[in-house]
């Protein structure tokens, strides 16, 4: 029995230590976070010290970047990308960035590394815009901007802007983000939304369109719909090819005018430029919200 217990005992202290996670090489664990999202990365950052270092390459987050991350940089900075580890960059971008004097803001989609813009209704040329008689601004928090554009009656609806910016290669669509009425708080603090003015936006569709400066155009209508929402109004789609740092030149407008019958009681936001993959989660506002 001795013998046997010896054996045991000998053989139980030669087993070798069972390896766990943290006895992984972080040049493997680096290869492996390239392949996974970047909020997968920052949890599993957390698990331990091989995990954490790995999250810090460069590569890995290289791999998440644009192709043409330096030029925005340099658009939404005005500094080089080359002084900053690519994990910083790619945080830069994902926050929200102003631009143009605010009328603008960019920031990097997480869950596709893709480039969002959104133009607010202050850098759009708006017909009769600065009339009091047809149009006011509504300061609000429903808006990136803090504000909106109303639109009391008019005979004539015509919006037009246009946005020149280093787009990274990929296929875009691009959105009007109106609501039918006027929204506020009631005496408790709960939302609300005067429709008493909505009129004319059944009677004939609105029309939209967009150039880019590579030539291609898309034109589409429908009806003004849903009062009380904001709703993401698809304008048409646009794809930009070829990796190198130069800029697209995007225009769109948005118009009904028919001069038959008054049109009113529409709050104009913004214009929304997203990825393409991301049309049906755009299309109804609500699922979206404001990027933080």
């Amino acid at each position: 029995m001795g013998a046997i217990f010896s054996y045991s005992s000998f053989a139980s202290s030669a087993a070798p230590p069972s390896a766990g996670l943290g006895a992984l090489p972080e040049s493997c664990v680096a290869l492996v976070l390239t392949y996974l999202e970047p909020k997968d990365i920052c949890r599993l950052a957390e698990l331990n010290r091989a995990f954490r270092d790995a999250s810090f390459a460069d590569f890995v987050w290289e791999s998440k970047l644009p192709l043409n991350y330096g030029a925005l940089f340099r658009r939404l900075f005005d500094l080089s990308a080359d002084g900053f580890s690519k994990r910083e960059v790619y945080r830069r971008l994902c926050a929200t960035s102003g631009f143009d004097g605010g009328t603008k803001s960019v920031w990097l989609d997480m869950e596709t590394s893709r480039i969002c813009l959104q133009v607010s209704a202050k850098s759009l040329a708006i017909t009769g815009v600065d009339d009091r008689r047809y149009w006011n601004c509504i300061p609000t928090e429903e808006s990136r901007f803090s504000s909106v554009v109303y639109l009391q009656q008019t005979w004539w609806f015509e919006v037009h802007g246009e946005v020149d910016f280093p787009f990274p290669p990929g296929t875009y669509s691009v959105f009007f983000r109106l609501q039918l009425g006027r929204a506020s708080k009631n005496w408790l603090g709960c939302r609300v939304c005067n429709t008493d003015h909505v009129h004319g936006w059944d009677i004939k569709p609105v029309r939209f369109q967009l150039w880019t400066s590579e030539g291609q155009h898309s034109a589409t209508q429908c009806f003004l719909e849903s009062p009380g929402k904001w709703v993401n109004y698809h304008v048409g789609d646009f794809t930009v090819r070829g990796q190198d740092s130069g800029t697209t030149r995007v225009r769109f407008s948005t118009m009904q005018i028919d001069c038959t019958h008054t049109k009113g009681g529409l709050c104009l936001d913004s214009v929304l430029i997203c990825p393409c993959e991301y049309k049906e989660r755009h299309r109804l506002d609500e699922t979206i919200m404001f990027h933080e």
